[in-house]
């Protein structure tokens, strides 16, 4: 019997979770807290999981290994050193952990993304197969080293490099390399677009194991960028151990608690594509959608704890919203409704907006002063990537306030028409929906930043931010 590793990605947040399996009992790795998609993914395997194991307390999303292993009964593996409220299997450095008779574990200490960060290498009957690297060596880089503060960044730099050179040196080439962050996650200091790798491809392709330290270390700290402010609350949740998911439905608001949520302030947030946001919606809502990382954005720009209020086309997007939005810990939204707009809006016309989208083909007309039928003239070209998006190269003479900035900044948007972009148009639609509920004048670019250039707009580069 062959040593199977499966799976279980969320791409909204940019992880993955493993089931490592040899047919009869399993390993289940780093869950996420919706743990009924590995629970199904064990029974269609006919699989039993005894084991969970945590490579470290995750920053970025509420754990589900302390539900799983209550409900499978299974030994919860979590480093000794780290400092936490409930029972678990304590593990260290060097600690080995047999599964079966075909399947172990070797705990390998990998500090760098937090101080007591830990490595399992899987072995099966003929030797390792490979390691679970949760946030240390990712494909083609690292997890980022400043999610414990500022202060620790250089020094887990430090042990992130000395880490990913004893991991490599530790396993054969062909040894797999199964992370847990670095697919889009804000965890992962850059990003790849691989979907597999080995010890071996790593040794040849990733900074962390071509570059000295010291050079390692200066060029890591330089290409961090700003992180969600969530993840202060994740470490905590996940230290005092977090209970069991409610994805039971959410309350089901009327037209009229809409009309009067949305006229609080409160985040009234519309979970359709930002197209079909812009054709028409609820006035005084926002835009999410749920086809992009609503739950990332979302639980970066609303304060925390703040109530939230989900629309959407059918209760299976809702239920869909209400998922994500628990992995990061917002438990239970405010209220829910579904329907089309109109239909939301209580058969009032009145309450029905729509948003005006341009490319950047029509800015640049604009630009040179024929804007397109209809178009009004750009007084403020906004865009709100991020810092390092910005320094990389932006339209000149644009303003830049990067979205997770922007609630807090409205008032240092300049007055005016504003033409508002970011990277794809996702970014840019929620920063649209936020001017337009502040009353501002707003066209949604609605397009690829590539496209600038190609249609004839000045691109600069500078490490000056504009606003």
């Amino acid at each position: 019997m062959t040593i199977d590793v499966e799976v279980v990605a969320t791409s909204s947040l940019g992880d993955r979770s493993y089931l490592a399996h040899d047919g009869q009992v399993a390993v289940v790795v780093d869950p996420q807290r919706d743990i009924d998609r590995v629970l199904a993914l064990a029974g269609r395997l006919g699989v039993r999981i005894t084991h969970v194991v945590e490579t470290h307390l995750h920053n970025d999303y509420v754990s589900g290994g302390l539900a799983l292993a209550k409900v499978t009964g299974a030994a919860y593996l979590v480093a000794a050193a780290d400092a936490v409220a409930f029972h678990r299997v304590a593990v260290t450095d060097g600690d080995e952990i047999t599964v079966s008779g075909r399947l172990r574990l070797a705990v390998v200490a990998t500090p760098g993304h937090t101080f007591h960060h830990l490595s399992y290498v899987l072995h099966g009957p003929t030797g390792p197969v490979g390691v679970f690297t949760g946030g240390s060596l990712l494909f083609g880089t690292t997890g980022r080293t400043d999610l414990l503060g500022k202060e620790h960044a250089h020094t887990l730099a430090r042990h992130q490099h000395a880490s990913a050179r004893r991991l490599a040196d530790l396993l054969p080439d062909g040894a797999q390399v199964w992370p847990t962050h670095g697919f889009g996650s804000f965890c992962s200091a850059t990003q790849s677009d691989a979907s597999e790798s080995t010890i071996g491809r790593e040794r040849s392709a990733n900074p962390v194991l071509r570059l000295e330290a010291d050079d390692f270390v200066t060029t890591t700290l330089a290409g961090l960028d700003a992180y969600p402010t969530y993840y202060a609350h994740m470490g905590a949740r996940n230290a005092d151990g977090a209970d069991a998911i409610d994805l039971t439905p959410v309350r089901p608001a009327s037209a009229d608690e809409l009309r009067a949520r949305i006229a609080a302030g409160e985040w009234v947030v519309d979970l359709r594509s930002r197209k079909a946001f812009a054709r028409q919606h609820l006035t005084g809502t926002l835009s999410f959608g749920l086809d992009g990382p609503m739950s990332t954005w979302l639980g970066w720009l609303a304060p925390w704890g703040a109530p939230i209020t989900l629309l959407g086309e059918s209760p299976e997007q809702v239920a869909a919203a209400q998922r994500e939005l628990a992995r990061i810990g917002i438990d239970r939204p405010a209220a829910a409704a579904t329907g089309t707009p109109r239909q939301l809006a209580g058969g009032d016309a009145s309450r029905l907006g729509e948003l005006t989208t341009a490319t950047f083909a029509d800015l640049a007309a604009a630009r040179d002063g024929r804007p397109p039928h209809g178009l009004p003239a750009p007084d403020v070209v906004l865009d709100v990537r991020m810092s390092n998006e910005w320094r990389a190269g932006h339209i000149d003479g644009a303003a830049h306030i990067p979205l997770p900035d922007l609630p807090h900044r409205l008032d240092a948007v300049p007055d005016g028409v504003i033409w508002v972009h970011c990277g794809s148009g996702y970014r840019a639609a929620a920063a649209t929906s936020l001017l337009v509920r502040a009353g501002r004048r707003v066209v949604h670019i609605d397009d690829a930043y590539a496209q600038a250039a190609a249609a004839g707009l000045p691109t600069v580069t500078t490490d000056k931010e504009d606003i």
